[in-house]
């Protein structure tokens, strides 16, 4: 719980010191006088200004956001001895530049933490893929268990390596999204016979990445040895609770012989519709000796379906590589990386406008803690990206052309660039009531999303 909340201070702390000092750093550069540079809102609890006549910073009590104020003629008086450093009195471009430095500054950060993490390194599963189910694409493609994916290709001619998994779902998740055949190079579990097949992910249609559409495709799993072992525990989980180790061999559960992972795994997800008085028992081996340990799978929503789920992965250990990248490599993947992000999000949020996915997408600061905390405990350049993705997510959420977001006061500045002349100040106050409205409701929706989901009712 310590390790979930410093982890949320921390990526919020700096998302939003990032964000603001883009503001702050271009308004200065173009001659604005800035009077406040705020993390957070409310009321102050920590205050520093170098100069009497310089900028304020301050760390506020609401530490959900921040502000930098500038001098503006339009929220109070100005000496006519600094009208010149007032915001409102700078050209168009200046104040455009002023506004959009936040979220490309946003957009640049995650360039440079999808560099670090590209350097750094992380082990990641090999691209040897599970079983498919029975009539997925996967299996009707042609894939067997223990299959090893080393290369795609959208158009079936030019082909890119395929690192890890990881690789593997993204540029599924990416041919998907786009109503694009991926063509697969495959090699046998034995790494013999290299052969061509190809994920017809263009007869999906899907509106949205669910796990029901995850289930058709049969791609994305890691191939695990079949045994049926205890593998990697999630914490707080109902394996941690009961007392799972990692490395446990499971015998039978309520007297029924466990012959390998697939096994256990069904058994596990039919629980949920159980309704045999008590606990189930557990029969495990470890260490050599035989114990019994009484664990209830916890049910939890699963689309339309309810299953169970005991917080940790199943059979032998996934097979790992090292993905890393050189110093120019790693940086053009960072950028590649950040423009493929700030798309998927555009496009799920257009998705989500129009009816085409669920807004159950959206998410809110308990998830983001939730992750953060996730990331942290798996390393340090897992929460690199972590960090990359949110950072992506806020600076596009801020280019939205919604009042009270960066991208309302674009959209402005669009309107004064057209007619040469600014918004009304009626227009600019009803605007800005109907942006403070949006903004609620999305809020709200977030956290309910948030709320739901941590319950697992989605």
């Amino acid at each position: 719980m310590i390790t979930t909340v410093l982890a949320f201070i921390v990526t919020l702390g700096l998302l939003i010191v990032i964000h603001e000092y883009g503001h702050y750093r271009v308004a200065v550069a173009c001659g604005v006088k800035v009077l406040r540079f705020s993390i957070g809102f409310g009321r102050v609890i920590w205050r520093h200004q170098p100069r009497p006549d310089g900028t304020e910073f301050v760390i506020s009590a609401l530490p959900l956001g921040g502000y930098v104020r500038m001098l503006d003629e339009r929220e109070g008086p100005v000496a006519a001895h600094e009208r010149h450093q007032a915001f409102n009195r700078k050209s168009l471009w200046q104040r455009t530049a002023i506004v959009s430095a936040g979220p490309v500054a946003n957009l640049l950060l995650a360039v440079l933490l999808y560099s670090t993490q590209h350097w750094i390194g992380m082990e990641e599963p090999r691209a040897r893929v599970a079983a498919p189910p029975v009539g997925s694409l996967a299996d009707r493609a042609g894939l067997h268990a223990g299959d090893i994916v080393d290369a795609f290709s959208l158009d079936g001619t030019q082909w890119e390596n395929v690192r890890s998994m990881t690789d593997l779902r993204w540029e599924m998740t990416q041919a998907l999204l786009h109503g694009q055949r991926l063509h697969l190079m495959v090699r046998s579990g034995d790494g013999h016979g290299q052969r061509p097949a190809a994920l017809e992910l263009d007869t999906l249609r899907a509106k949205e990445i669910d796990v029901q559409t995850l289930a058709k495709i049969g791609l994305g799993m890691p191939y695990r040895p079949s045994d049926p072992v205890i593998g990697r525990i999630i914490e707080n989980g109902a394996a941690q609770k009961a007392g799972l180790r990692e490395g446990d061999r499971v015998l039978a559960v309520d007297g029924i012989e466990m012959r390998d992972s697939e096994q256990l795994f069904q058994w596990i997800r039919a629980s949920a519709d159980r309704t045999a008085p008590g606990l189930p028992l557990w029969q495990v081996q470890r260490s050599g000796q035989t114990l019994e340990i009484p664990l209830q799978p916890l049910v939890v929503a699963e689309g339309d379906q309810r299953v169970g789920r005991i917080g940790a992965s199943l059979g032998g250990a996934v097979e790992m590589v090292t993905v890393r990248y050189g110093a120019i490599e790693g940086l053009s993947h960072a950028v590649s990386r950040t423009w493929e992000v700030s798309s998927l999000t555009l496009r799920m949020l257009g998705r989500m406008l129009i009816g085409e996915a669920s807004l159950k997408n959206l998410s809110g600061p308990l998830t983001i803690a939730d992750y953060a905390g996730q990331s942290v405990r798996m390393g340090l350049a897992y929460y690199l990206g972590f960090l990359a993705v949110v950072s992506v997510s806020l600076g596009v959420l801020n280019l939205l052309p919604l009042p009270m977001l960066d991208g309302g006061h674009l959209m402005y500045y669009f309107f004064e660039a057209v007619t040469g002349r600014p918004l009304s100040d009626v227009w600019l106050e009803r605007l800005q009531r109907g942006g403070v409205a949006i903004m609620l409701m999305m809020t709200s929706l977030a956290f309910y999303n948030d709320v739901v989901r941590l319950l697992g009712l989605h």
